[in-house]
């Protein structure tokens, strides 16, 4: 008996332990399984409304001018006095700058001494005229009374009572007479030449008078128009000659605005040329936007577009010469287009609509940039999956994909409750398990 105890007594304990355990695993609690809840991205929207609008092409443009007045010293003088400075606004009549006037005094004097010299000159030489035209007609007949005593002297030798010495006399006589009146001739011949050379000189005489008037009425320098100030590259008691650069000074209504227009919008501003329409444009200058107006095209192109040339509608104060300034030329209009924030573009190219909670994306044409009222620049886009009233996603996404599940910022769809109910059941089944 005890034999069979030692024997069956292990083996009815290993079945109770057996048995217990299979009891413990059929009662212990069962684990749920973890369900995978799809995440949901929220999301701004705005409304598509399609347009027509004028797409605004982006340039940079820098300020230059024909008219850039460079002022020079009439001649060698000193600066008695300098009244503007760099950057000035000055009005037309303006004194800027005077030399001293005593530099040019002398040199006048000494042409107007030369200029009264020539005039006593030339009214000697008219005397002179008067005078030798008087004396000929006394020397032609003194010439004549001397032919009538050879005449006579011959006669008296023909007849034998005349000498021979007296002939000779007579004669010499006449020669005299006739050289006096040829000389008188001459010079009687010679004055038209005579006081058209003194009148030569009088006349460059009188012109180097106005020219050294006309240094001294340029010593005072005076703004020929409305202008600003460049530079002032002289001051008060300097020496300068003459050429030398005394200021710049540009006219404020002649500033205009040069920017490339880059290839592919060439033909298309041409165009708007030929056809004379009225390109409209404006520059941005801090907070403020100055207007402008189409002027015309540069005479040369280069193979990155042709420049155009704008002309300042608005205040000319608010810009200088040289400055770089951003351009917005108004394009031609365009229908059914779409204004939408930077933000909202993928690769410049494309854009994402909420439809069933999902996003899809929506290749488009770029068409440039506008201005709004609101002051932010946007970007004009056109596509024909595009309709009245879509959701264009504004919110950018970094992982924006095809078919991405969203919810709109500001409305809540059914299925996000639903997603916090079954992430409730999920988390009390973990924590039931874990005790």
């Amino acid at each position: 008996m005890s034999r069979l105890l030692k024997i069956f007594l292990p083996i009815l304990i290993l079945a109770i332990g057996f048995g217990a355990f299979r009891l413990l695993v059929a009662t212990k609690p069962e684990k749920a399984s973890p369900t995978v809840q799809e995440r949901v991205w929220r999301v701004e929207v705005t409304p598509v409304e399609l347009l027509e609008a004028a797409p605004q092409l982006e340039l940079y443009g820098r300020v230059e001018t024909p008219d850039l007045l460079r002022a020079t010293a009439s001649a060698s003088a000193w600066v008695t006095e300098v009244l503007v400075q760099d950057g000035d606004f000055v009005a037309e009549g303006t004194l800027l700058l005077r030399l001293d006037e005593r530099d040019f005094a002398p040199r006048i004097d000494q042409v107007q001494a030369e200029i009264a010299d020539l005039q006593a000159q030339i009214a000697s030489e008219k005397n002179r005229f008067e005078t030798d035209r008087l004396a000929l007609a006394q020397e032609q007949r003194l010439l004549e009374l001397a032919q009538d005593a050879v005449a006579r002297q011959q006669r008296l030798k023909t007849q034998q009572v005349g000498a021979e010495q007296a002939l000779d006399d007579a004669k010499r006589t006449e020669a005299q007479q006739q050289l006096t009146v040829t000389s008188r001739e001459m010079s009687i011949a010679d004055h038209p030449s005579r006081l058209r050379g003194l009148e030569a000189r009088l006349a460059s005489a009188e012109a180097r008078l106005a020219e050294l008037r006309l240094e001294l009425e340029r010593a005072t320098v005076r703004a020929p128009y409305d202008g600003i100030l460049t530079s002032v590259e002289v001051t008060e008691g300097d020496q300068v000659t003459k050429g030398e650069t005394l200021l710049r000074l540009y006219a404020t209504d002649s500033l205009e605005i040069r920017a490339r227009i880059p290839a592919p919008y060439q033909g298309e501003l041409i165009e708007a040329v030929k056809q004379d329409r009225r390109l409209v444009a404006s520059a941005t200058i801090g907070a403020e936007s100055l207007p402008l107006r189409f002027d015309r095209l540069a005479g040369e192109a280069e193979p990155s577009g042709v420049d155009a040339l704008f002309h300042l509608a608005g205040d000319p104060t608010l810009v200088r010469l040289g400055q770089l300034l951003t351009v917005h030329l108004e394009r031609p209009m365009r229908e059914a287009v779409v204004e939408v924030p930077f933000r909202a573009v993928y690769g410049g190219d494309r854009l994402y609509v909420v439809k069933d909670g999902r996003m899809q994306g929506v290749d488009v044409e770029s068409l440039g940039t506008r201005i709004g009222a609101d002051g932010e620049e946007r970007l004009l886009v056109r596509s024909d999956q595009l309709a009245a009233g879509d959701a264009l996603v504004t919110t950018h996404m970094p992982n924006a994909i095809e078919g991405l599940r969203v919810a709109i910022v500001g409305s809540e769809p059914p299925d996000v409750a639903a997603t916090g109910a079954v992430t409730g059941a999920v988390t009390g089944a973990r924590e039931a398990g874990g005790h």
